[in-house]
């Protein structure tokens, strides 16, 4: 599949899963769009693009908690992705390992 065959949504953005490639732990959930994808394919680290700010986002590039990417999977509706990481550190903005610490009651 070539990644402008993937099901954008209305925006042009793509939901990825990140989960931790050795774990299986949910790291992460983000947008991507088609040129955040070729770039994260293309240097082999996870890039997004941040609805708040409206710009691409290197993870990592400031705290020096990149992902490695080791695969890049799609779903069967090709409408959502799931890349397999090797995290440099903790995925959550807080300092969490994983973004999905807090439990709904």
């Amino acid at each position: 599949m070539d990644i402008l065959d993937l099901a954008y949504n209305a925006d042009g953005l793509i939901p990825c899963i990140v989960q931790d490639a050795d774990t299986l732990e949910v790291l992460m959930m983000a947008w991507m769009s088609e040129e955040s994808l070729a770039l994260t394919l293309e240097c082999g680290e996870t890039v997004f693009w941040s609805r708040s700010r409206q710009e691409l986002w290197h993870k990592g590039a400031t705290s020096g908690n990149v992902q490695k990417l080791r695969e890049l999977r799609y779903d069967c509706d090709a409408d959502t992705l799931l890349a397999l990481v090797h995290p440099a550190g903790p995925a959550c903005h807080t300092g969490a390992r994983s973004c999905f610490f807090r439990t709904l009651r």
